[in-house]
C-alpha cells in the first residue's frame, strides 16, 4: 500500500512537472509568434510610411519642371541654378535603393533651397506671376507633408530597430531573414538642410 502511494505520488509529481514543461513550452511558442507578428507589423508600417514619402517625393519631382519653366522667362541669368535643380531632379529619377532615394531627395531639397534664395533676391517681379505663386504654394504644402511623413517613418523605424536590438525580441529578429535587419532613418544631410525649403517672397 505504501509503495502504491509512493508510486502514485511519484506519478502525480511527474504529471505536474510534465504539465509545467508543457505550459512553459506553449508560453514560449505564443511569445515567439506574437514577437514575430510584431516585427512583421513594424516592417509593413515602415514600408507603408516610406511609400507615403515616395508619393510626396514624386509629386515634388513632377512639380520641378513647371517651376523651372515658369522661372526661366524671368531668371535668364540663373541658368546654373536652374541646371542644378534639373540635375538634382534627374538624380532622383535614377535612384533605386532606399538610401539612394533618401540622398537624392536631400540633394533636391538643397538645390531647391538655393534656387529659391537666388530667385527671391534677384527677381521680385515673380511675386506677381500667378502660376509661380501657385507652384510656390504647392511646393510649400508638399514640403510640410514630407516633413510629417519623414517624422512618422523615422518613428516606425525607431520602434523596429529598438525591438530588433532588445533582448529577448532580438532572438526572434535574428532568425527572420535579411528583411529584418536594422533600417536607416530618413535623415537630412547637414544642418543647413534641416530646414524646410524656403518659398517665401
Amino acid at each position: 500500500m505504501k509503495n502504491a502511494l509512493l508510486l502514485s505520488g511519484g506519478a502525480i509529481a511527474g504529471i505536474v512537472v510534465g504539465l509545467l514543461v508543457a505550459i512553459i513550452a506553449i508560453g514560449i511558442v505564443v511569445w515567439w509568434i506574437k514577437t514575430r507578428n510584431k516585427f512583421v507589423r513594424l516592417k509593413n508600417q515602415s514600408e507603408e510610411a516610406w511609400a507615403t514619402i515616395d508619393v510626396y517625393l514624386k509629386k515634388r519631382y513632377d512639380l520641378v519642371p513647371n517651376l523651372v519653366e515658369t522661372v526661366k522667362g524671368y531668371a535668364k541669368h540663373e541658368s546654373e541654378t536652374l541646371q542644378n535643380v534639373v540635375a538634382a531632379r534627374n538624380l532622383s529619377a535614377s535612384a533605386q535603393t532606399l538610401n539612394e532615394k533618401m540622398s537624392a531627395a536631400n540633394g533636391l531639397t538643397s538645390s531647391l533651397r538655393t534656387f529659391f534664395s537666388a530667385v527671391a533676391e534677384n527677381y521680385p517681379q515673380l511675386k506677381a506671376n500667378t502660376n509661380f505663386l501657385d507652384l510656390q504654394n504647392q511646393l510649400k504644402n508638399l514640403e510640410s507633408e514630407l516633413e510629417s511623413s519623414r517624422r512618422y517613418y523615422n518613428g516606425v523605424v525607431k520602434k523596429f530597430n529598438t525591438k530588433l536590438e532588445v533582448f529577448p525580441a532580438c532572438v526572434v529578429g535574428k532568425r527572420m531573414g535579411e528583411e529584418y535587419t536594422k533600417k536607416a532613418y530618413f535623415e537630412l544631410d547637414s544642418a543647413e538642410e534641416r530646414r524646410n525649403v524656403q518659398v517665401k517672397f
